[in-house]
C-alpha cells in the first residue's frame, strides 16, 4: 500500500450535518426544495426543446424561472438556518470562550430574525399594492400578486423557523 492511500485512511469521513429536531420536520424545506429544482428543470429543458425544434420559445418559461428560483431562495434560507449552515464571518463567530460564541450566535439571530420580520411587513405591502393596482406580468399576463403573495408566506416560514432556533439558542446559553 502506498504512503498516500494509507494517509487517505487515517482521514475520518466528514459527519453529516446534524439535523435538529423541529416541531415541523425540516424535510418540508427539502422536499419542497426537490419539486421546485425538478420543475424549474423540466420547464427549462422543454423551453430548450421547443428553441431547437421550431426556432421559437415559450415566453412564460423564463418568468417562471426566475419565480421558482426566488421560491428556491427562500425555502434554502429557511432550510439553512435550521442547520445552522448560514454565511458567518467565522473569525468572529468561532472566536473566544464558548459563552462568547453563544451569546454572538444569539445576537446574530436575533438580528436576523429582526431583518426577516421587517422583510416580511414590507413584502405584504408589495402584495398590497400589486392586489390594489392590479398590474399583470409581462409574458403570461397574470395578475403579478401571484408571484409576490409567496414571498410573505416564505418570509412567515424563515421567521418562524428562525424563532425556533432563537429559542433553541437560549436554551442552551441559559
Amino acid at each position: 500500500m502506498s504512503q498516500q492511500s494509507a494517509a487517505q485512511q487515517d482521514v475520518p469521513a466528514p459527519s453529516p450535518d446534524p439535523v435538529p429536531n423541529t416541531r415541523i420536520p425540516i424535510k418540508f424545506e427539502d422536499w419542497l426544495s426537490v419539486c421546485t429544482i425538478s420543475l424549474l428543470a423540466i420547464i427549462t429543458f422543454a423551453n430548450v426543446l421547443v428553441r431547437y425544434l421550431t426556432s421559437g420559445s415559450f415566453a412564460w418559461t423564463e418568468e417562471m424561472s426566475v419565480f421558482l428560483l426566488i421560491i428556491l431562495t427562500m425555502v434554502g434560507t429557511s432550510s439553512a438556518f435550521v442547520r445552522r449552515q448560514h454565511i458567518a464571518i467565522e473569525f468572529i463567530a468561532k472566536g473566544g470562550s464558548t459563552a462568547r460564541q453563544k451569546r454572538l450566535s444569539v445576537i446574530s439571530t436575533i438580528t436576523v430574525l429582526a431583518f426577516f420580520i421587517l422583510l416580511t411587513i414590507l413584502s405584504i405591502h408589495l402584495v398590497m399594492d400589486d392586489f390594489k393596482w392590479g398590474g399583470t406580468t409581462p409574458a403570461i399576463g397574470i395578475p403579478s400578486w401571484w408571484y409576490s403573495v409567496w414571498l410573505p408566506v416564505f418570509g412567515i416560514l424563515i421567521v418562524l423557523r428562525i424563532a425556533g432556533v432563537l429559542a433553541r439558542l437560549i436554551r442552551e446559553v441559559s
